[in-house]
């Protein structure tokens, strides 16, 4: 979370003409984002085998997934308004929406998750090389069906993260997270006693985890266009 906060914060002050980065093609920054959604992703996995483990329904599930899928929308709106042409319809909420079901509906697999992950991860390379070799599925690079991810061409959008290559990120998190619930359960904090000082505000921070990412942008922009504002 931290970290995201930093990379957004360089993000705006690029918008807004304190710095000049390239976010889109700088090794830079598209190697710190691709480092962020995965530990974002497979911490999310990480939650779902507690919640498997601990026995939580469908009911609980729904709730929180309608919760997702609200900030998602939210998202495309408030996108929208900021960058009409590039607005995001299918980014990090979106696809963590959509994965969730399917990380719920598989995470009794087991150790299977870990060669599926991998499959699923091997799908970015995969995917051109076999639209290069069928034309007829370049439609799936269009905006709906590039949803999936199984495609041959970046789409133009302030945010994306389809269901192919980063479900096999959250697949490996569940793995992950089962394995350590039965063999290591003190790495994922069983038993542990209320924390203080900054191992606490961390652990409230991950726990209004939706609600800050959806607040900190906003108002880190709002922040900014203030302080121009009250330059002159």
């Amino acid at each position: 979370m931290l970290w995201m906060t930093a990379f957004h914060f360089c993000f705006d002050l690029n918008h807004f003409g304190f710095i000049t980065q390239d976010f889109h093609n700088d090794p830079l920054w598209t190697w710190q984002r691709s480092a962020i959604v995965s530990l974002f992703l497979f911490t999310a996995g990480l939650s779902q085998a507690v919640a498997f483990h601990q026995g939580l329904g469908w009911a609980r599930f729904w709730k929180r997934w309608a919760q997702v899928a609200g900030g998602a929308l939210l998202v495309s709106f408030g996108s929208w308004l900021m960058f009409p042409d590039t607005f995001i319809y299918f980014g990090i909420l979106h696809g963590v929406a959509a994965m969730l079901i399917l990380v719920r509906l598989t995470a009794g697999w087991g150790g299977w998750l870990w060669p599926l992950g991998a499959l699923a991860i091997s799908m970015k390379w995969v995917a051109p090389l076999v639209i290069g070799a069928l034309p007829s599925l370049v439609f799936l690079n269009q905006p709906g069906f590039n949803a999936l991810g199984f495609i041959s061409q970046l789409p133009i959008t302030e945010d994306y993260a389809p269901v192919l290559p980063w479900l096999g990120v959250m697949w490996w998190g569940v793995a992950a997270g089962r394995w350590a619930l039965v063999n290591r359960p003190g790495w994922l904090g069983a038993g542990d006693a209320p924390s203080t000082g900054l191992r606490r505000g961390l652990v409230t921070l991950g726990r209004w985890s939706l609600t800050y990412y959806l607040v900190h942008q906003p108002v880190m922009i709002g922040l900014l266009a203030a302080f121009i504002w009250l330059r002159g």
